[in-house]
């Protein structure tokens, strides 16, 4: 859209004069005279007219002739100024890099036309049509006379009763400039389609109003001085790179079109100011993403009943007046002939062959056709998605490599031998009634497995885990920045966000007048904010409540069947009682967490819908810090429980403490609480994502074969349009991508949080990513209705939740090491009180009966149970025949002191690092920084000269004097 210019304007054009405001290097690829006064006469012209062919740029021969070449130049670098726009000082298409040197500077005429010089007009062409956006029929669906593009699709039953609303609607819409077409369904007779139309006029003036940025010049690079020997550096590892062999995850640019969008300036959309934008095909000038979200906008402001609150197509669907409103998709995802040979029919195909297919799973995502296709918003997921996917791979290599660790030496560690050879030493029984004495050597197998999960490289995964949160979000932050600018979201702000109907609808009689505007809006009192937003939070907190007593429902239920497992007649379940009643409460808890998950979203959406978001963007955010909190309480609060309460408040034998004086509070296994930790974790973590994944692929896949079934026919049938095909397949989710997020928001906290006591989650959530990547991009393209393309410039509140989540990882890693795990009471010992800390033997093992040492006696006659002798029990507490007998040892005082200072030093020095990297890593790049700042200078100039221009044209058609500065 911004590469094109006819032969005519370039041989008419006459040069200008530099002015005082003119400015090195403000190039363009376009040349100004004639395409102003056609972009005005265009803007005029009817809707019919809107089929013209796009013109191309040829260099006439004369002009060629003009100029002096030099063939032996194969730099790209061109020097220019503005003095010399009627020359077009940029090759079609083209990215180059152009070097300020003076105020009026100076660029080599020769090359720039031999550069543009086409030998053979054919060659050009077919080179031309692989690049262009045209190449690929992506207009979509048109009306019944094959011109007017679809925008929109309206659904409704004629049996549905409520006519004279929809008439009143499709009435008001006809009012404000949009064409309608009805047709009913082929397959269902009841089904009646409206298709939606935006005109040329109406798609203006909507454009102007929602301050919608058009590209209007292209774009001309700036480096400076020292940027010259960096680029010598780069020219040459780029040809060592071509003798490489290429990374087969890049995808091939040459089966994608060249977009060429992020080539041009833009700037707010005017009718007044259109003579700015070169627009050679009004047709494409605007995306099918801004035709949608237009004409959704009207859609969602129109009225279908007297009342200042009967206004909305939303509301509409609703109440059944509809039974649908979508965008079409541009085509069916799947051809008859290969794309190699015949090359894309639409966009929706290319995503499908080149992104969405199980076979592109190592592939690069192509992220400016899925934000060209799909909207920003949408774009922006996939790009965070892939962003954290790509981070998870380091992640689950130090997993991987520590995980190994532990099972290399797993056969040599001390605490390990210790417990399987202690064949002689009875452990007291771990409940009342069916619980007999056990040998120490019994749980040999759970002691190897705890080592696997904690050992030395326990506390360094820790803090590298910790470090790579932060690494991760401030490059992400870093990513969006570049992203933001390519896309042209670096000036989209909230502020031009449109209030939500339901607000202006609640609160139009309160306006107030907006500071940055100008303009009234409606406006929600103090008080009426702060009394709703306290019932929302009052909400939130009940519903944390019944998560908690539901917890506490499974930790009684734990206490329950503990004694039935112990006297189970089977014998593995018997023998193994501990891990039967883990694995049992571990599956009622999922269950439960995905029956309370149910009630959380509606009770969630009513509590956003009570406190009258001004904008979308509010909306979403207040909407998804509430289910975040739901579900991480409702997933990771049993998990809390395990890692810091079970097995601290037993008592000992002979006084142990019970629940509401009947049932006996649970104690950890002899090998200690971890084992429980990681079998809830790893449970609740498997079991998430494989009903994540059907609910996300499976669900869809069912109800869609259901469809095509219902209707006899395949959902790609030639004979039936594709509004109808989409009206087949599933809509979106109407909390848009908050359950993608969610997802893996939560993913991210299992990955960080606990990852002390299961370092194999970040290999788990890679495995997943992989997985989901592709699954979401097969659900988007193949199986769900078109979305509408949003806008968005970052991933909302959910970034705000991954830095709270990086910062509680720091806290309960440092809790579990020093608490749950053993590695506190073995370094004590290793230091204080094993053969080492008085200068042992040089060959001995410092941890040399650790085991031992960690166990205390309890004389067995106090149980009345008629037996004499000792058994042993998990604690650090003085022998039956001391002193003191059963008070805590100064051992105990020493762990507890080394535990608390653990936690301070692992928590600051952690929190240090943290910091120091989020400041070494600045959010946006500085060379784009400089860029930014740059074009928006480079922009103010252009309107300028841009008006200047336009005002000369006037004064030469008038007849009056042409003065190259402002009168």
């Amino acid at each position: 859209i911004c590469m094109n210019i006819s032969k005519s304007e370039i041989t008419k054009e006459t040069s200008l004069k530099p002015s005082r405001r003119s400015l090195p290097c403000l190039a363009q690829s376009y040349a100004y005279s004639k395409s102003l006064s056609q972009s005005t006469s265009l803007f005029q012209s009817t809707e019919s007219d809107s089929q013209a062919p796009t013109s191309i740029t040829l260099i006439s021969a004369d002009k060629a002739e003009q100029v002096n070449t030099e063939e032996n130049k194969n730099d790209s670098v061109l020097k220019c100024s503005f003095a010399d726009l009627s020359d077009f000082c940029l090759a079609l298409g083209k990215d180059k890099d152009y070097t300020d040197e003076s105020e009026h500077a100076t660029y080599d005429r020769s090359r720039l036309i031999n550069d543009f010089v086409i030998k053979d007009k054919s060659e050009f062409k077919t080179k031309l049509s692989k690049n262009d956006m045209n190449y690929i029929a992506s207009s979509g669906p048109l009306f019944k006379d094959g011109k007017k593009r679809i925008d929109y699709i309206l659904v409704y039953r004629k049996t549905n009763i409520q006519y004279d609303r929809r008439n009143t609607f499709e009435k008001n819409l006809r009012a404000e400039g949009l064409m309608l077409e009805k047709e009913p369904a082929i397959a269902s007779p009841d089904i009646m389609f409206i298709k939606i139309h935006i005109p040329w006029d109406t798609l203006c003036k909507y454009a102007e109003r929602l301050n919608i940025r058009m590209p209007f010049r292209k774009k001309c690079y700036y480096t400076d001085r020292r940027s010259k020997s960096m680029g010598r550096v780069q020219s040459y590892f780029r040809r060592i790179k071509n003798w490489m062999a290429q990374n087969p995850m890049v995808l091939d640019k040459s089966a994608f079109p060249n977009l060429g969008e992020s080539d041009c300036y833009t700037g707010p959309f005017s009718r007044a100011r259109i003579h700015h934008f070169i627009i050679n095909n009004k047709d494409t000038f605007f995306s099918n993403a801004t035709r949608s979200r237009i004409v959704y906008h009207m859609l969602e402001r129109t009225k279908y009943e007297n009342g200042i609150s009967k206004v909305g197509i939303r509301k509409l669907i609703n109440n059944g007046s509809y039974i649908a409103a979508f965008p079409p998709h541009e085509g069916a995802y799947k051809s008859s002939q290969p794309i190699k040979t015949h090359g894309p029919q639409n966009n929706r195909h290319l995503l499908y062959e080149r992104w969405a297919r199980w076979g592109m799973w190592y592939k690069h995502q192509p992220l400016d056709l899925i934000r060209l296709y799909f909207g920003e918003k949408i774009g922006l997921y996939f790009a965070w998605l892939g962003w954290y996917t790509g981070m998870l791979i380091p992640a689950a290599a130090v997993g991987l490599c520590v995980f190994f660790y532990g099972l290399v030496t797993m056969n040599k560690s001390q605490v390990s031998q210790e417990i399987c050879k202690a064949t002689e030493v009875f452990m007291c029984p771990l409940c009342d009634k069916n619980c007999s004495l056990q040998r120490l050597n019994d749980s040999c197998i759970y002691a190897k497995v705890t080592y696997l999960f904690d050992n030395g490289g326990t506390v360094f995964f820790a803090i590298f885990m910790a470090i790579w949160a932060t690494v991760f979000l401030e490059f992400w932050k870093r990513r969006r920045s570049i992203l933001t600018y390519t896309w042209d979201l670096t000036e989209w702000e909230e502020e031009e966000e449109t209030l939500r109907p339901q607000f202006e609808t609640k609160y139009y009689k309160m306006e107030v007048i907006n500071p940055i505007t100008g303009k009234p809006e409606p406006h929600q009192p103090s008080s009426d904010k702060i009394t709703r937003l306290l019932v929302s939070v009052s909400g939130i907190f009940f519903m944390i409540s019944l998560v908690i007593t539901a917890v506490f429902g499974v930790v009684v239920y734990r206490l329950v069947v503990m004694e039935q497992f112990a006297s189970f007649k089977w014998n593995f379940i018997k023998q193994h009682w501990q891990f039967a009643t883990s694995a049992a409460a571990v599956c009622i808890n999922f269950i439960i967490i995905m029956l309370l998950n149910l009630a959380y979203e509606k009770i969630a959406y009513h509590l956003t819908n009570l406190e009258y978001p001004r904008t979308e963007s509010e909306w979403e955010n207040s909407f998804a810090l509430k289910m975040f909190l739901f579900q991480f309480v409702n997933l990771n609060s049993s998990i809390f429980y395990i890692a810091f309460f079970l097995g601290r408040f037993v008592g000992r034998p002979g006084k142990y403490n019970k629940l509401f004086d009947r049932w006996r509070l649970e104690e950890c296994h002899p090998s200690g609480c971890l084992i429980d930790l990681c079998l809830q974790m790893s449970v609740i973590m498997f079991l998430k994502q494989i009903w994540n994944n059907f609910m996300e692929l499976g669900y869809p896949l069912i109800q869609n074969w259901w469809s095509r079934h219902k209707i006899k026919r395949g959902i790609q049938d030639a004979s039936i349009p594709q509004w109808e095909n989409d009206w087949n397949l599933q809509p979106m989710n109407i909390h848009g991508l908050m359950e993608e997020y969610l997802e893996m928001v939560l993913q991210f906290g299992f990955t960080t949080i606990f990852v002390a006591a299961f370092p194999l989650a970040p290999l788990l959530a890679l495995l997943n990513n992989i997985i989901e990547i592709r699954l979401d991009a097969y659900k988007f393209v193949t199986q769900w209705r078109r979305p509408l393309p949003a806008r968005a410039t970052d991933i909302g509140i959910w970034l705000g939740i991954l830095e709270g989540i990086g910062i509680l990882a720091v806290i309960t890693n440092a809790f579990v090491i020093a608490i749950t795990s053993d590695y506190i009471p073995r370094f004590v010992y290793e230091y204080k009180y094993g053969p080492c800390a008085n200068h042992g033997k040089p060959n001995e093992n410092c941890l040399t009966g650790y085991v031992n040492n960690s166990l205390s006696f309890f004389d067995l006659s106090e149980l009345g149970m008629g037996k004499s002798g000792y058994c042993r029990y998990r604690d650090y507490r003085g022998p039956p025949w001391s002193s003191k007998p059963y008070e805590f040892t100064l051992q105990y005082w020493h762990i507890l002191a080394a535990r608390l200072a653990f936690i301070i030093v692992f928590e600051h020095l952690v929190f240090g690092i943290k910091s120091f990297i989020a400041y070494l890593i600045p959010d946006v790049p500085k060379g784009l920084y400089d860029r930014i700042r740059r074009e928006k200078y480079l922009v103010q100039e252009m309107m300028y000269e841009a008006e200047l221009e336009h005002l000369q044209q006037q004064r030469r058609k008038s007849g009056q004097p042409v003065h190259h500065e402002w009168p």
